[in-house]
């Protein structure tokens, strides 16, 4: 509770200090030569909430953010899959890994936003260019978590339960993948904000409908208030998917000791 109460402290400095800031008068300008200058260029928060009320009372915003919203979910779950997959695959072959890792290194160097138009072209504007896109961002980052959690294992362990008699799908099912899911999920939380990128970049190079089409429609109009609108509510969103990851990862690692508990002797 306490830890709450700090947070929202903290949000409510940060709020009151931009609203200090920008709204004209209050403090006589030492940056800009004209007191609605910091306004124009950094919004106002009164003017900032109020777009975004009124995007969520007319109803403007649904249509909008529900499409942004199934890019988003897209990009996460195949690109969290399809790295999930490859990771174990390669992780437990040496062989295709030896093969495999001067491709993966290339592709993962590889600046993967340009891909953006790139995908445009393949997949034409509508979700799946943005949703290809998301998957590129996600994928690399759960692939090597997943990839580095499998090799870490002890070898010790995994020849303890050799001799045992351990196939190697008990050997998967309980160890490589228990060992995994710590990596897996500090992974997942990263790939939230990445699957978002990948969304919202696409909406920026072509679409007509998201929350990244209103961001920019708005900078064309230099309409900076609503701007911020957008990412506010891009935010809230990547913080509620990012709230689900953690309460997933709660449920099925219940093995792990809370967050500030010691191990008492």
């Amino acid at each position: 509770m306490k830890l709450r109460i700090a947070q929202l402290l903290v949000l409510g400095l940060l709020v009151l200090f931009w609203y200090v800031m920008t709204k004209p008068g209050l403090v006589p300008p030492f940056y800009f030569d004209k007191a609605n200058r910091a306004a124009f260029f950094f919004g106002e928060p009164q003017k900032v909430f109020w777009v975004v009320f009124d995007w969520f009372a007319s109803g403007e915003i649904f249509p909008h953010l529900g499409i942004t919203l199934l890019e988003t979910a897209l990009g996460f779950t195949i690109g969290a899959a399809s790295g999930l997959g490859i990771g174990l695959w390669l992780a437990l072959s040496p062989t295709a890994s030896a093969i495999m890792d001067p491709y993966i290194k290339g592709f993962n160097s590889m600046p993967r936003v340009v891909l953006a138009p790139i995908f445009a072209v393949w997949f034409g504007l509508g979700i799946w260019s943005k949703v290809a896109l998301g998957v590129t961002l996600v994928f690399f980052v759960v692939f090597f978590n997943v990839y580095q959690g499998v090799r870490e294992v002890s070898p010790n362990l995994i020849a303890n339960a050799r001799m045992l008699g351990a196939s190697q799908r008990q050997l998967l099912r309980s160890i490589y993948l228990p060992s995994a899911m710590s990596w897996v999920f500090a992974s997942l939380h990263n790939a939230v904000g990445l699957a978002f990128v990948g969304a919202v970049v696409g909406e920026y190079l072509g679409s007509s409908m998201g929350v990244g089409y209103l961001i920019l429609q708005a900078e064309g109009t230099f309409d900076i208030n609503t701007v911020f609108a957008g990412i506010l509510v891009l935010t809230a969103c990547a913080l509620l998917l990012d709230s689900l990851v953690g309460t997933v990862e709660r449920r099925l690692m219940t093995w792990q000791p809370k967050a500030g508990q010691t191990e008492k002797v």
